[in-house]
């Protein structure tokens, strides 16, 4: 598998990095390539162990980017000229760096990055060297959101934005050498705010982060957007959200648009972020924004960047029915619905990352059968530029297809199934997603072209509780968990078990997560419909996933209220009692987001009650694992994935 990671483009250099799963290293492994805007011409630009993170200097004569100099090291910044030549290392910091994002006149760049504790993580305390980290100071522990999952302990590690200045330029004042830095990175903020998003203001006068509320000094989940002074200096309130903000981008008529959302308290689940706008008023009194999209309909993906703005609109990544659709959101809108944007690109596909330039937009492209292809929309026509995954496609791989069902209180349903090679009938893996705020859709799904190809039909639905479908498709779970969204991934398993080529009478139920959650509900509640369960870093008990999960203080309230009563209602091991079935527990020993506990305490209660079951953990890996975590203990996955389902399919 070679995924792209989100394009950098100014003028005619387009570059992208790409990054393979390397067994033999055990990390992923690749370098930035440049790819023809004529012809899709692709040449390696540079050839570190993982080069990522491209970003090209307004004046485009260099490029900054992110390298992990061999597995295992944290990733360093880098500048390299975009005629070629030796890359030139710009940190050396303890626990690397952030991506890089440069000032207006090419001169800074911009960063975020982890500053350890003297004593902890490697770092010296004074004369002393640093312990290992069994040896380590205790840790005191003041707030609520002290850890992270595949992140660890924060505060004591906390992320400060940083400026260096960038080589081949020389100084404000005229001096300095003309082909190197004049200074190493000066980190320009304090405090456990936690800023993140970094982006130069036009005038370069200042930086642009998103943060905690009063710069982190009270516990809270809502976020705002601050303008931080580039020489350093107190951060500069621009918008007081009503939710929070992600991805500030300055506009050239003087204001910021950003991603955000709305919510009271802690009640910020399930909720739809747009597009949103404010003036840049730097005297510490913060503007009213005005939200350009639809609370409803529109629904943008955080993880595909920062909002980019073009002559005639700005686009954003939008959640649609599956698909992760590029949209241009016009200067003049107010509350636009989904249907009033314009689709640029990701029909039936996810948009990954996006830039553009001039009339030139481009996007890293996941369908079906690609983790991911540089696309270049220009004049109204989409051209594909790469094949990176020519190799992959040659292994066979199978197109999902659409289902269709009608849930018991007539609510249309929808999902998709992977069919194997021949006619069938093929044994039937249920598949539910986590979240449960999230989707399954039209990007590439290694899983399920594992299991398709192993022989299995795969269903994958998407529930209510799902994203991409309206903010109230999304909300009707909460304080409902096991009624609709139980009827939802039943009506389409159904609708799908329609179909003469596959075996009703074999079907299997797997999930991560809230899938993981689903998998033991419907294995208490619906046994009789399955041959066996895969239950992956599942949420099995309320009570417990409060005080043990990095998010659980205000996770479990957020979904399941604050009775004790019903956090053990709803809770998979309050009926493990009713589980006959074979049951695979699955778990991290990291996993921070779900505990450890939860997966114990579960395999505890099925093997006293003589339940076939198995305990399968995971060293050294969080919540994360099927998505990010080492190659080798994914492909490990996948075998005991396989075996456990041979056995019982």
């Amino acid at each position: 598998m070679a995924a792209p990671g989100a394009p950098a483009l100014r003028g005619d250099l387009l570059l992208v990095g790409l990054a393979t799963p390397d067994l033999p290293t055990n990390s992923y492994a690749g370098g930035l390539y440049r790819v023809g805007l004529a012809g899709g011409e692709v040449r390696e630009f540079t050839r570190g162990h993982r080069d990522s993170a491209p970003e090209i200097s307004p004046d485009g004569t260099r490029v900054a980017f992110l390298r992990t100099a061999k597995a295992g090291e944290p990733p360093q910044l880098h500048v390299i000229p975009v005629d070629g030549g030796e890359a030139r290392t710009l940190t050396d910091l303890p626990l690397g760096a952030g991506a890089p994002v440069w000032s207006p006149d090419s001169r800074r760049i911009a960063f975020v990055a982890r500053v350890p504790e003297p004593g902890r993580y490697g770092v010296a305390d004074g004369d002393t060297a640093a312990p290992d980290a069994g040896a380590e100071a205790p840790r005191v522990i003041t707030r609520l959101e002290y850890r992270f999952d595949d992140i660890g302990f924060q505060h004591d590690r906390p992320p400060q934005l940083f400026v260096v200045d960038a080589p081949g330029v020389t100084g404000v004042d005229g001096a300095g050498s003309a082909d190197t830095a004049n200074s190493g990175p000066r980190q320009i903020t304090e405090g456990l705010a936690t800023p993140c998003h970094p982006v130069w203001t036009l005038s370069g006068e200042h930086v642009l982060v998103r943060a905690q509320r009063d710069w982190g000094v009270e516990e809270t989940l809502n976020t705002d957007l601050y303008a931080v002074p580039a020489d350093g200096g107190d951060p500069v309130l621009v918008v007081r959200s009503a939710g929070t903000v992600e991805h500030p981008a300055p506009l050239s008529d003087g204001t910021v648009a950003f991603l955000g959302d709305e919510f009271p308290d802690t009640r910020c689940v399930a909720r739809n972020l747009g597009l949103w706008t404010v003036p840049l008023v730097l005297d510490g009194t913060p503007a009213e924004p005005r939200r350009l999209t639809d609370a409803e309909t529109v629904d943008a993906e955080i993880t595909a960047g920062r909002p980019v703005e073009t002559a005639s609109g700005v686009l954003v990544a939008v959640r649609n029915r599956g698909a992760v659709e590029l949209r241009k959101v016009p200067f003049t809108a107010d509350g636009a619905t989904l249907a009033e944007l314009p689709l640029i690109a990701g029909d039936q596909a996810a948009v990954k990352g996006f830039a553009a330039s001039g009339d030139r937009i481009v996007c890293t492209l996941s369908t079906w059968d690609a983790p991911g292809e540089v696309v270049l929309v220009e004049d109204e026509t989409t051209t594909r530029l790469t094949d990176f995954s020519a190799r992959l496609r040659a292994r066979g791989l199978r197109q999902p297809v659409e289902v269709k069902g009608v849930a018991p209180d007539g609510y249309a349903t929808h999902g998709w199934i992977l069919l194997p090679e021949g006619d069938g009938p093929h044994p039937v893996l249920l598949s539910v997603h986590g979240g449960p705020f999230m989707y399954y859709g039209w990007g590439f799904n290694d899983e399920a072209q594992a299991y398709a190809a192993a022989g299995y039909a795969v269903v994958l639905p998407n529930p209510r509780g799902s994203a991409g479908y309206g903010e109230s498709h999304g909300r009707s779970i909460i304080g409902a968990m096991g009624t609709v969204d139980v009827d939802d991934v039943l009506s389409v398993l159904d609708a799908a078990l329609e179909r003469p080529d596959v075996d009703a009478d074999n079907v299997g139920v797997m999930g991560g997560s809230y899938g993981g959650w689903m998998t033991g509900w419907l294995a208490a509640h619906h046994g009789h419909r399955f041959r066996a369960a895969w239950s992956e870093r599942a949420v099995n008990a309320w009570d417990s996933f409060l005080g043990t999960s990095d998010i659980g203080w205000w996770f479990a309230e957020a979904y399941c209220g604050t009775d004790p009563a019903d956090l053990v209602a709803k809770s998979p091991l309050t009926h493990a009692h009713r589980i006959t079935i074979p049951f695979a527990v699955v778990h991290s020993e990291h996993d921070w987001r779900c505990p450890v506990e939860q997966a114990q305490r579960m395999y505890v209660a099925l093997h006293r009650a003589g339940v076939e079951t198995e305990l399968i953990l995971f060293p050294g890996e969080g919540h994360e694992l099927t998505r990010s975590g080492k190659p080798r203990h994914r492909e490990q996955r996948f075998r005991e994935v396989l075996r456990w389902w041979s056995r019982h399919l």
